[in-house]
């Protein structure tokens, strides 16, 4: 939109204005690709992802939490929900908060390699049933509750963001020179916990605590 003066806005504030600026509308693919329901083949993708992002929303605002497993990060029983055992993780319980008072959600699936993701958006629950939690369970530990995710919308996402950001071309070597946990830490506490003592107990408490 350009107001009197010829002026440019610069905050966009309503839908009419959004759709303005971008003029084309979604290609057929883009509509066709989205289901109201898993399909075998969003299944089998799904399946076979290992890693997800949760995303939750409640009163303080939205949140978004890494989840991942050594197998299947999810499973997809048959009857259209999505379990998401809750493994141990920093207690600040964030996302299970915000599933309590609010129950939508979005999941965004990865695969190394792949140039897509899956997408998932709908309502949760946690749930603590015995039979569900003894589900998850694996030399003798099991997650203190469920996720159950109940889908609205599965579609793939287009593969451009992960292409133009060459995700899956990068190694480890290409992080060896970031921050770590410990500095981050050391940073926000003025240096009362030590980088290097902290990483090397993660290092040593890590494969023992991962479930």
């Amino acid at each position: 939109m350009i107001p009197p003066g010829g002026a440019r806005m610069s905050v966009i504030t309503s839908i009419a204005d959004l759709e303005a600026l971008y003029e084309a509308a979604p290609s057929e693919a883009a509509r066709l690709k989205v289901a109201p329901e898993l399909t075998p083949a969003y299944r089998a993708w799904i399946g076979a992802s290992r890693f997800c992002l949760l995303a939750t929303v409640g009163p303080e605002g939205t949140d978004c939490s890494p989840r991942g497993d050594d197998g299947p990060v999810v499973e997809m029983p048959g009857d259209g929900r999505i379990l998401m055992p809750d493994w141990r993780g920093n207690n600040r319980l964030d996302s299970l908060r915000n599933i309590v008072r609010d129950g939508r959600v979005s999941l965004a699936f990865l695969i190394p390699g792949a140039t897509i993701m899956v997408r998932v958006n709908g309502r949760a629950r946690v749930e603590t049933a015995p039979a569900l939690i003894a589900r998850f369970s694996r030399k003798g530990i099991a997650p203190r509750s469920v996720i159950v995710i109940e889908p609205a919308e599965v579609y793939a996402q287009c593969a451009r963001a992960i292409l133009r950001s060459g995700l899956w071309e990068q190694d480890r070597a290409a992080a060896a020179d970031l921050p770590r946990m410990g500095d981050f830490l050391a940073e926000l506490s003025e240096g009362e916990i030590d980088a290097a003592c902290f990483e090397d107990q993660w290092a040593r408490r890590a494969p023992e605590t991962l479930w």
